[in-house]
């Protein structure tokens, strides 16, 4: 069952989602242990092909709200590169909560794999999250070691290039972030040192080399985090473009073998 949903967050900003309901589930409700808030990358939406094929695999898994993050898709407000984004994902924590999830993980690629770290370390009351999973993040801010994300800072950094975005659809903000910028997904990554936590990254990533999944590694090592995995997969790009049914299904299997709490005997 698919049901849309729309909310506001703490800077009133209005964000568009799709609640999938766990693929198994023999109610509506049914069995509400596991829900799964899913941030895309930089320029996706929760309508992109490449994002329903994700939502479909984590279905198998549990109950799916797919967002779009602030200035993309059917959400308000301008994408701001993963700094305010982090109130999206808490409205959507809190709206799983509220739903009725006992468990709620969140699940981010590029971009949003950057949010959901930042907004685990820096979530309170009922927005935080139970566990993590961030896909083909960057570890470190300003990067541009690649030719794509040379490009990508071009459009987000220039009023032509903004135009081109908004084209697509895509409102990025004109306003620079602050001096000094928010702590960056390494830093987050050294603030979670109980939760659980999964890296996935791409050894054939073209916007962000395998060194930020080495990066975020050692923020982990440094967390002394011993409910965290890093994953480096052969033959993976970068994000939901890139990323096969199978290793969908791995974070799938990951995210219900990590849930706290059981219900009726059964784990997640």
């Amino acid at each position: 069952m698919h049901s849309e949903f729309t909310l506001y967050t703490r800077d009133e900003v209005r964000i568009a989602g799709t609640h999938s309901t766990w693929a198994h589930a023999k109610t509506d409700s049914d069995p509400l242990a596991l829900g799964i808030v899913l941030a895309h990358g930089f320029t996706g939406n929760r309508q992109q092909d490449h994002v329903k094929k994700v939502v479909s695999a984590l279905r198998e898994f549990g109950g799916v709200l797919a967002l779009d993050l602030r200035g993309h898709g059917d959400s308000g407000g301008e994408g701001t590169m993963g700094m305010d984004e982090i109130f999206d994902v808490d409205a959507a924590v809190a709206h799983a909560r509220d739903f009725g999830y006992r468990n709620v993980a969140t699940v981010g690629f590029s971009m949003g794999g950057s949010v959901v770290l930042r907004q685990a370390a820096l979530a309170q009351s009922a927005a935080t999250p139970d566990l993590v999973v961030s896909v083909s993040a960057p570890a470190f801010w300003f990067y541009r070691g690649t030719p794509i994300m040379r490009v990508v800072h071009r459009l987000i950094e220039t009023q032509a290039g903004r135009l081109v975005l908004r084209g697509k659809g895509v409102h990025v903000s004109s306003t620079p972030w602050p001096d000094p910028p928010p702590i960056s997904p390494e830093v987050a990554v050294e603030r979670l040192s109980h939760m659980p936590l999964l890296i996935v990254h791409g050894d054939v990533d073209k916007y962000f080399p395998v060194e930020h999944a080495y990066a975020l590694e050692n923020a982990v090592e440094r967390a002394g985090n011993a409910n965290a995995k890093v994953i480096v997969v052969e033959g993976f790009g970068h994000a939901e473009t890139a990323i096969s049914v199978e290793t969908l299904t791995g974070i799938g299997e990951w995210l219900r073998n990590h849930v706290p709490y059981e219900q009726n005997g059964v784990k997640g």
